[in-house]
């Protein structure tokens, strides 16, 4: 890992930030480590495994933002919820399926 040891803790959170807050006013999220690496003495290669690592260190899935890690949750929660409702549709279907083909008791 070039770079990494040689420097501290604060500097590569700061290229992190950096990347973070401007990757907007980039082409594209690699534009943005390719120009903001060189500021603080890297490759960018170097730059995307700190950002890698910041990531996983914030329990987020690499690569991605905050927020669509927030939204990755969330929809998990939501399938999850639809899975035990679906469970609990299948049962009352087969519970009135068993019914209707009981004979009627008079």
């Amino acid at each position: 890992m070039a770079g990494t040891s040689r420097h501290s803790a604060e500097v590569r959170q700061r290229a992190v930030r950096l990347v973070q807050e401007h990757v907007g006013e980039y082409p594209s999220w690699w534009a943005a480590v390719s120009s903001i690496a060189p500021k603080f003495g890297v490759t960018p290669e170097t730059l995307r495994k700190w950002i890698r690592q910041a990531e996983a260190d914030q329990g987020a899935r690499p690569g991605s933002t905050a927020e669509e890690s927030a939204e990755l949750r969330r929809l998990r929660r939501e399938v999850a919820e639809l899975k035990r409702a679906n469970e609990i549709l299948k049962s009352a279907a087969s519970f009135f399926a068993a019914e209707l083909d009981r004979p009627a008791q008079r």
